[in-house]
């Protein structure tokens, strides 16, 4: 298991746009993966999941991925919010 924090620095948090760009991303691996947001754990595979987050501009996340291709899905999660989620 691995795990990295992030602070969102888009100008929308996690919203529908940035949510489904996340999907996007992490349903290509195998691994787990799971989102902490204020002691609270969210699927990072389900969009309603993430929506029902209600992460913000300037709020921090951690991620948390486990499973065979777990450091590469870490790797590009942290990348893409580090991106705006190419917004």
């Amino acid at each position: 298991m691995c795990r990295g924090e992030v602070v969102l620095t888009n100008e929308l948090g996690l919203h529908a746009r940035a949510a489904s760009a996340f999907i996007k991303e992490s349903s290509k691996y195998k691994c787990e993966i799971k989102i902490l947001k204020d002691n609270n754990e969210y699927n990072g595979k389900s969009i309603i999941s993430i929506l029902g987050m209600g992460a913000v501009t300037g709020d921090s996340i951690t991620i948390i991925c486990d499973g065979s291709d777990e450091k590469k899905a870490l790797e590009t999660l942290i990348q893409l919010v580090k991106n705006q989620f190419h917004e």
